[in-house]
């Protein structure tokens, strides 16, 4: 359990460094990620998820992580956390989340996040969802 928690505490580093490449040595091949109520496809495997993560975030100017809380309890690992988001136009974008990770065998196995999309998507700029309507398969 303790374990399982510093590899989530060491993935977020990467992941707040936009780290891409490390973020990727996180996930098990067959991992899920999805926002929950978003997308019920969600990305599976290493490069999908990166890919997924960099339509949305690789554009913005800053992002900064205020983590609150994190949870672990055998293979879960849940943090709850704020992100900010800023955009070189000038929007700024205080996003909070609730993450849950599950991690088998040293590998993140199945990643839910759960937030207000709403609050993000109503202060985002224009552009940016222009960008991410695109989605990250191309």
């Amino acid at each position: 359990m303790a374990n399982n928690r510093q590899i989530v505490e060491r993935y977020w580093d990467a992941h707040f460094q936009r780290d891409w490449d490390t973020m990727a040595t996180f996930f098990a091949p067959h991992a899920h990620y999805t926002d929950v109520g978003l997308d019920a496809t969600g990305a599976t495997g290493p490069e999908e998820i990166i890919a997924r993560l960099r339509l949305g975030i690789e554009p913005l100017e800053d992002y900064l992580h205020y983590p609150k809380h994190m949870v672990a309890e055998g293979s879960i690992v849940v943090t709850e956390h704020m992100e900010e988001w800023r955009f070189h136009t000038g929007e700024r974008v205080e996003h909070p989340f609730t993450s849950v990770m599950e991690v088998e065998d040293g590998s993140i196995v199945r990643w839910h996040d759960y937030s207000h999309l709403g609050n993000l998507l109503d202060q985002a700029p224009a552009w940016w969802i222009e960008h991410i309507s695109k989605g990250f398969r191309g």
